[in-house]
């Protein structure tokens, strides 16, 4: 549904003034002129975000301020984080890290996370952010696939690892921060690393497209997928931050997502430091109060954040909002799904702003479209495309579509923060470029007579919930290795705070019968296994699920009979 009603902004002073001239004029090469070393000795990312500022003006200034539970605070200037981020990496080629190596991160939002971030790429080693709610198979797919040679993770978190240390050979080091004793072997202490490592590190030059990070996010099928991506993404990194984000030389900024997600990385890490901005860090679990109270406490000026958090402090009420000053914000944009017209209501009506949603994935590697300071916003709508990236809406072979006919959200190829492999896995990469000259998103929607992109829905079976992607077969796999289970089907269904839930239909095991007891211990044993998010919040116990005759689970006819949908073409059905 198109939303008539426009919310307009007063004319900006800053950033990306008149999209219009902007995106005719624009070229990605012009934006190089902004970094210190892009030559042809080499680049750096960590030499622009972090290095540069803490030998000029920039080396007092607050890179990072971050809080904990329990009102723990930290500080640290841009100095501090290159003098930090120097040791580890020393400390790191010490361990034997050369270039090109994979180096995981199992941690929570702690300054350590973001530490090594940066001096991983000062080495010319590739980063590997996964979720501290990740359980030991999640881990496991990851490290295994990489091949990582080292993971920085917590005492705590290697309890999981140590599940399955033994089926990763390849695994040489685990770097424990915070550890007291009682260290086995490959084991190590962080900060006994960090002590004796030398403070001063010569920064490794590398090729703009050597790669800099993995991601992995899930598929309907098989295991997930590590989307790779390289130094040259801070041309996109830079630019996007400035433009889109709106983000200025004053700003304290606060990024919500945790670097598991690419949100977290992408602008909760690279982009700000790219373009000198303090930001805000807080490792803690969601609460309204909590959260008024970091933009209160800190004086954030730009917000971004999801919409499942929105709609969680929608529900919280308008009388909390009340007891926090949030006059210095002045900006907030949000992303991990499609963002609904209420909320940016409700936002303007209790902040006194308007809510910028955009649009981008993993593989993308930095918003490809997008709602700007200095255009009207649709509510509802994804914005319009960012300068030097061409979107259009086709049909399977590639034709293009006119305006308000649905079908498939295609990027003409070639912007600089492009995915350049899935790790190990030519065929799946070769699939985003099946129709010549585009990445199919994966993604359908529509475009309407302004030039605004409009979300529909996915083109497959990932299920987005709270902003984070899940793979129903990894859900599937999971569920079947409960003793109870037989069999499992898994979709998204539809969730007013959470944009999408996950529903399991389940068959069970001779011996075993329904009861909400059974519910309840298999959620938690999927919460264990996978992911507190990647638990099916849903279950139905039924008699069968239904399978093609290659015995591929129809997840789309399990939807169509949940959400009373036509059941379309069920001749590939396995005959009962």
């Amino acid at each position: 549904m198109e939303y008539k009603d426009i919310i307009y902004k007063s004319p900006v002073k800053h950033g990306l003034i008149n999209h219009e001239k902007t995106y005719k004029d624009f070229q990605w090469e012009d934006v190089k002129k902004y970094f210190e070393h892009f030559t042809d000795e080499g680049v750096n990312i960590a030499h622009e975000a972090i290095d540069r500022h803490a030998t000029n003006s920039y080396k007092n200034k607050i890179a990072l301020l971050w809080e904990g539970e329990g009102n723990i605070k930290k500080q640290y200037t841009f100095l501090n984080v290159k003098a930090q981020s120097d040791k580890l990496a020393n400390a790191l080629k010490n361990l034997g890290v050369e270039k090109g190596d994979r180096v995981f991160l199992f941690l929570p939002r702690i300054p350590e996370l973001y530490i090594s971030i940066i001096a991983i790429a000062k080495i010319g080693a590739i980063a590997g952010p996964m979720f501290s709610a990740f359980g030991p198979e999640a881990v496991k797919d990851r490290l295994l696939n990489s091949e990582a040679k080292v993971l920085i993770t917590t005492p705590e978190l290697n309890q999981r690892v140590n599940e399955i240390k033994e089926d990763l050979p390849m695994l040489k080091h685990i770097l424990l921060v915070g550890a007291k004793d009682n260290l086995k072997k490959n084991e190590i202490s962080y900060e006994s690393e960090i002590n004796k490592a030398s403070e001063s590190f010569k920064i490794k030059w590398v090729d703009p497209e050597d790669y800099l990070y993995i991601l992995y996010t899930s598929g309907t099928t098989g295991k997930p997928k590590g989307v790779t991506h390289v130094h040259n993404d801070m041309i996109s990194h830079y630019i996007t931050t400035k433009w889109a984000l709106d983000l200025r030389e004053d700003d304290i900024y606060w990024c919500t997502a945790d670097p598991g997600w690419v949100t977290g990385t992408v602008y909760g890490t690279w982009g700000p430091w790219l373009n000198g901005i303090s930001q805000v860090v807080y490792n803690g679990r969601f609460d309204a109060e909590q959260w008024y109270s970091i933009i209160k406490k800190y004086k954030v000026t730009v917000w971004y954040t999801a919409p499942t958090a929105l709609r969680m402090l929608m529900k919280a009420g308008n009388e909390i909002i009340k007891k926090y000053d949030l006059s210095s914000l002045r900006y907030i944009c949000s992303v991990g799904e499609p963002l609904n017209p209420e909320v940016i209501k409700w936002g303007l009506k209790v902040y006194n702003l308007p809510i910028h949603d955009n649009w981008w994935q993993t593989e993308t590697g930095s918003i490809m479209i997008s709602n700007y300071p200095s255009l009207p916003i649709k509510p509802g709508s994804m914005g319009k495309p960012f300068p030097g990236i061409c979107a259009k809406i086709i049909n399977t072979k590639g034709k293009e579509l006119s305006p308000g006919k649905h079908g498939l959200l295609a990027l003409k190829r070639g912007w600089p923060s492009m995915l350049r492999e899935i790790w190990k896995d030519k065929k799946k990469y070769d699939e985003y470029f099946c129709v010549s000259g585009w990445y199919t998103t994966g993604d359908t929607a529509y475009m309407d007579d302004d030039g605004y992109f409009w979300f529909v829905g996915r083109a497959d079976d990932v299920i987005n919930t709270a902003g984070h992607r899940v793979g129903p077969f990894e859900v599937e796999s999971a569920l079947v290795e409960h003793k109870a289970v037989a069999e499992a089907g898994v979709i998204g269904i539809p969730d007013t705070e959470r944009g999408e839930i996950i529903k399991a239909f389940i068959v069970l095991n001779y011996g075993h019968k329904p009861s909400p007891e059974l519910k309840k211990e298999i959620q938690k044993f999927i919460k264990k296994r996978l992911a507190a998010h990647a638990y099916p919040r849903e279950i139905e116990f039924t008699k069968d699920v239904p399978k093609t005759r290659s015995g591929k689970i129809m997840r789309r006819l399990l939807k169509a009979r949940e959400l009373g949908l036509p059941t379309g073409d069920i001749s590939t059905l396995e005959e009962g």
